[in-house]
């Protein structure tokens, strides 16, 4: 899924749950699930070579920063520093974040082979981006609802 839908989940989480020992493990393992449903992101096309490298690097840095901005606007603005957000922001995306160097640079450390490799069999891509995107936005409306 695109790093929009998994760091507004994990923000949604942490804003829920408000303890760091509930809402890492929660948001890690959601993004498992919501990578288990088939979807489209910017890294759709990598391993196939439909996709380059550089360009996803570049669709994903505009990924980041849409996250940013919405949980910005849906738990920041107007508010003081709420670091639980982020924090659950960033432990949503996690399991992408460690599979960035295989991914972009072609190498991968042995200790991340499995996380990868687990990662993986739950990664279900799909080339056509109106579908794949159907069940990333209806996560977001969810999401901005249950706010």
């Amino acid at each position: 899924m695109l790093s929009l839908a998994h760091a507004t989940t994990g923000a949604f989480v942490a804003a829920k749950l408000g303890h760091p020992l509930l809402y890492i493990p929660v948001a890690i393992g959601l993004h498992y699930l919501e990578d288990w449903v088939p979807h489209w992101d910017v890294g759709t096309g990598l391993s196939n070579g439909t996709r380059k490298k550089k360009t996803a690097f570049k669709l994903e840095f505009v990924d980041l920063a849409l996250s940013a901005g919405l949980i910005y606007l849906l738990w920041q603005q107007g508010q003081p520093l709420n670091y639980h957000i982020w924090l659950g922001a960033f432990f949503g995306l996690l399991p992408d974040f460690l599979e960035a160097p295989r991914n972009f640079l072609g190498w991968e450390p042995a200790f991340l082979k499995p996380i990868n490799n687990f990662h993986g069999k739950f990664h279900h891509s799909i080339p056509h981006m109106f579908y794949g995107l159907v069940p990333q936005i209806i996560t977001l409306l969810a999401i901005g609802f249950l706010k």
